[in-house]
């Protein structure tokens, strides 16, 4: 922690491996002020949205929700729950598409708006150092907070971890091309957008925050500037224009010099780090008693009439925001959510904005064209040069073809963070990242397949023991209940042979008697006979 010291007060900017600099395409979308939309017909939220399990639904159809009322509960970990963007009618809970490029639908709360906008807001906490920090802890988990930058890890759950924090670092690079929502965001809302940092800082402990920037947002810089001027424990930084420097490992090395080792998190080395996005909305939540209903999205692209940042509540059709942009569809429409190298195609304009979605994309053919068929690699090693997490992109492929999931793990593909530079230079439009996502699913499942059959193992070898003790136990019983009545078997008959000898001892006693008296008698009635005998002879 030292050298990170001394290296942030050096107020030096390191580099990271590899990058790509490509059209940043951030105009004329950042050009225009924030503006919020009307409200659409129907507002379809899916129960997930974040890095985790999907929450307890708690409403049914026909339901009437006020806005910020909590339509489900986190029963578990990492869990957080959905609010109501708007006051309405729950005319559905049901599975429909989804944000995500699969196409699968999953189980959703659909809400007519009512147009009254009536609120249940959660009680605000204004001065939050009054409070403990489990109940600001408590606040965030219960206000449904995820990451905005793009991950969607439960906010509170990030903050929770009881680990000493050096710095607090707060990014607002947006280093991809054309989306600039935190960069409209920083703007405008500056202030609310520090007394966010400070609540993370005072929840998390860290001494000191670090906010980077992309050097290509002059105005976010004056702007943020502006807002922690007299700050003592807030320090700026504006970093070169590089993709992807907001990658949370990357931004790291750059402001700290020094790289997230293998296998480990930034909260090891006493580093905590949080979105612009995601300090607004903490500052809403606490301060204003607000949950997370609505965040910022990009709507930009050459068929985008009307490009601009709007305010989208969460749940809002991409088809409306279509419309709020002008959106005018070609012959092979193109919609993807995010930027051309992290983002996705959409499968339908019915699927709805959620926590994670800051950018709708829709291009032109000439300026973002799809990419041609798959060539043969040629071994060029462009794609090893540009990797930011000093990977192989070309030996991890070749893995990921033939399904060598051992090798890959070896090869530390979970370090891999999807950032497409590795596609984006390849001359023969090899989509690496496709192949990496696959294998990176492959993995999992498998992991998930061998969890769940240690699991059933674990149950089965518990349960024989519980049958096998079970059954000790009744031998156990009927050993020493055999043992029982044996003993009193034993002492019953003892006490019968004493009862029987006593009873008899009167009885011989008596025939002995008898048996006297008859030989007294017998021996009178000789002694008479003798004396009769006796008389006669006289006579």
């Amino acid at each position: 922690m030292r050298d990170i010291n001394s290296f942030v007060e050096a107020g030096v900017i390191g580099q990271f491996p590899g990058g790509i600099y490509p059209p940043e395409h951030k105009q004329p979308a950042n050009q225009v002020a924030l503006r919020r939309l009307p409200l659409p017909d129907e507002l379809i939220l899916p129960l997930r949205q974040h890095i985790g399990p999907s929450g307890q639904c708690l409403v049914k159809a026909g339901d009437t929700v006020l806005k910020g009322q909590q339509l489900t509960e986190a029963v578990l970990s990492q869990g957080l729950p959905l609010h109501a963007p708007t006051s309405g009618i729950v005319s559905a809970v049901e599975e429909r598409p989804t944000a995500h490029a699969s196409g699968l639908p999953e189980l959703a709360i659909v809400i007519t708006p009512d147009g009254e906008e009536r609120w249940q807001k959660l009680p605000p906490l204004a001065d939050y150092r009054q409070s403990d920090k489990a109940t600001l802890l408590e606040r965030v988990q219960s206000a449904g907070i995820a990451g905005l930058g793009g991950a969607g890890f439960p906010t509170a759950q990030k903050l929770a971890r009881q680990k000493p924090i050096e710095y607090l670092i707060i990014n607002g690079v947006e280093c991809e091309p054309y989306i600039c929502a935190d960069d409209r965001l920083m703007r405008e809302k500056a202030d609310e957008i520090v007394s966010g940092m400070q609540i993370l800082q005072f929840i998390s402990s860290a001494q000191r925050i670090i906010l980077a920037i992309e050097d290509n947002k002059p105005e976010a810089i004056e702007a943020m500037k502006a807002a922690v001027q007299g700050i003592d424990d807030i320090i700026l930084r504006v970093v070169p224009t590089k993709y992807p420097s907001g990658g949370e490992k990357q931004l790291i090395q750059m402001l700290t010099g020094e790289q997230v080792p293998h296998q480990q998190l930034p909260l090891d080395m006493g580093l905590i780090m949080q979105n612009t996005g995601t300090a607004y909305a903490v500052k809403r939540a606490v301060i204003d008693g607000e949950p997370l209903l609505e965040r910022v999205v990009t709507l930009t692209g050459k068929q985008m009439q009307k490009p601009g940042n709007v305010w989208a509540l969460l749940g809002t059709p991409v088809e409306h925001l279509l419309t709020a942009g002008e959106y005018q569809a070609t012959d092979q429409p193109r919609i993807i959510a995010g930027g051309p190298m992290m983002g996705f195609t959409l499968p339908s304009l019915k699927v709805p904005v959620i926590k994670t979605t800051n950018c709708i994309l829709t291009p032109s053919q000439q300026e973002l064209p799809e990419s041609g068929p798959e060539m043969a690699c040629i071994r060029c090693g462009a794609c090893a040069d540009v990797c930011p997490a000093s990977l192989q992109p070309q030996q991890l492929q070749w893995l990921a073809k033939a399904k060598n999931y051992d090798d890959l793990e070896q090869q530390d593909l979970f370090d891999c963070i999807e950032c497409g530079a590795c596609a984006y230079v390849c001359p023969s439009e090899i989509p690496l990242v496709h192949y990496y996502r696959k294998a990176k699913a492959e993995i999992r499942n498998i992991a998930r397949d061998k969890a769940k059959a240690e699991l059933a193992r674990q149950r089965f070898e518990d349960r024989q023991q519980r049958l096998e003790r079970e059954k000790q136990e009744r031998e156990e019983r009927h050993r020493k209940a055999a043992e029982a009545r044996k003993k009193a078997q034993q002492q019953q008959s003892k006490a019968s042979t004493s009862s029987t000898g006593s009873d008899d001892q009167p009885a011989q006693d008596k025939s002995s008697a008898v048996a006297a008296a008859i030989a007294r008698a017998k021996a009178k009635k000789a002694a008479q006979q003798q004396q009769a005998d006796n008389e006669d002879n006289k006579s």
